[in-house]
């Protein structure tokens, strides 16, 4: 009867609708776990799985993220109330309330997150653009400024010969400074795992040129003055001007680098034993002043440089591009000194000569190239290719004016400067038209 007395009011909640405290809770644990069930079944995944801390995001940004991700979540259990909420009247209320909240919170944070995303930046400008594509262009003229340079050596060697010859260490100091900016400790480091590489380059430094050149020499009848000169040209080390050609040509810089060293400290004994070998006489040179050339000249500008980018990274970005210019003038500059103090061999040198230099140094690239090829990837063989037909031919020509009598022995060495440097730079040129197809991967855990 006390049922009837209430049938058409509202009805009151009996005392059975309302559950315990305790039961409340395991019930919402329940119904939450089913719900994130179900929301796996459809892929809902929150925001903060792709969310990745980073410098480049703000705290605030971070935080707006999460907060996202707890908004999304409660309004897909929003959507599926039906199968995670009770009847009870208590639940139903609570719940209405969340949604409400997380609706508020879904669109403020969403409003904020957008405010807070990362903008790029240091993005160059127009004008660093524009001078980029000039100095590839500049850089891609390179065999040319060195015949133009040549010429003028040649023509009027009073241009070049202010330049007093003492400022030579300087200026490969700098060449070797602008190369090493742009390298790392991490590459010779990756250099270092392949010393068969390096291995390799001295054999062909010492071994294929040498024997190259007798060949060449005895091919073409060249008179034994001339064939000594040539064959004293190809037992000397690598020159820095392919550390130069390396990097303009895309390959393998920090392998060059180490090859021009390993070739410049093995010529103490290499290029004595084989002017015994090949010549008959004892080729003498200074062990001490090559070891400490070596490390004035090359070494420690490719450590400073490598120092100022490990310290200031952002300041190297943005000189970066001026090096390849400065490392092109700088060569040309010492092509120049150099042609001009023998301007009168190279003039009097005949065609026998001349094609017999060039034959060296172009020969001396395939053979580098092609050695290499079935062992290892393009920008090597590249590196390999530059480093065999560019060699130190003003060392040579200071060697045969010092330990030779005759002066015809001194100029094959002269001739030899103009073709290795240009057969060096055109190899250095066609590889940026033609850049590698595959580096090879260092062989690093």
């Amino acid at each position: 009867m006390a049922h009837s007395s209430c049938g058409k009011g509202k009805r009151q909640p009996h005392q059975s609708d309302v559950l315990p405290r305790s039961k409340m809770k395991v019930y919402f644990y329940l119904s939450t776990v089913a719900s994130l069930t179900v929301l796996s079944g459809f892929h809902v995944i929150p925001v903060t799985a792709f969310v990745v801390p980073s410098s480049s995001f703000s705290q605030q940004a971070l935080t707006n993220a999460n907060a996202i991700s707890n908004a999304q979540t409660a309004l897909s259990l929003k959507s599926l109330k039906k199968l995670t909420i009770s009847s009870s009247p208590v639940l139903r209320q609570s719940f209405r309330k969340q949604n409400l909240k997380t609706t508020a919170l879904w669109e403020s944070t969403t409003s904020s997150l957008d405010q807070d995303l990362p903008v790029p930046q240091d993005q160059p400008s127009a004008q660093m653009v524009k001078f980029r594509k000039y100095a590839q262009a500049f850089c891609n003229l390179f065999p040319i400024w060195t015949l133009l340079t040549a010429g003028t050596a040649l023509a009027r060697p009073s241009t070049f010969l202010s330049i007093p010859a003492s400022t030579f260490p300087a200026q490969i100091g700098m060449l070797m400074l602008c190369m090493g900016i742009s390298l790392k400790p991490s590459d010779f480091k990756r250099v270092a795992q392949r010393p068969a590489a390096v291995l390799l380059a001295f054999l062909g430094c010492y071994g294929v040129m040498p024997g190259l050149a007798f060949a060449i020499g005895k091919i073409m009848g060249l008179s034994p003055p001339l064939a000594a000169g040539l064959v004293l040209v190809s037992c000397i080390n690598g020159a820095q001007a392919s550390n130069l050609c390396t990097y303009i040509g895309q390959g393998d810089l920090a392998l060059s680098v180490l090859m021009t060293t390993m070739t410049t400290i093995g010529a103490i004994v290499m290029t004595p034993l084989m002017g015994k070998l090949l010549l008959g006489t004892v080729v003498p040179v200074n062990a001490q002043a090559i070891a400490l050339s070596t490390i004035q000249v090359v070494l420690a500008p490719i450590l400073v440089g490598m120092t100022f980018n490990a310290k200031f990274p952002n300041v190297v970005q943005k000189i970066l591009p001026f090096s390849p210019i400065l490392g092109v003038l700088i060569t040309c500059l010492l092509v120049g000194v150099s042609v001009a103090g023998c301007a009168g061999p190279i003039m009097s040198a005949g065609f026998q000569l001349q094609a017999s230099a060039a034959l060296l140094h172009a020969l001396g690239g395939v053979a580098g190239y092609f050695l290499t090829k079935p062992f290892y990837g393009e920008d090597i063989c590249r590196t390999f290719a530059i480093e065999f037909a560019m060699k130190s031919s003003a060392f040579g020509y200071l060697l045969a004016t010092l330990h030779f009598s005759e002066f015809a022995v001194r100029v094959p060495a002269a001739v030899s400067i103009v073709w290795m440097t240009l057969i060096g730079s055109s190899m250095a040129v066609a590889s940026r038209f033609f850049p590698p197809a595959e580096c090879v991967v260092p062989d690093e855990e």
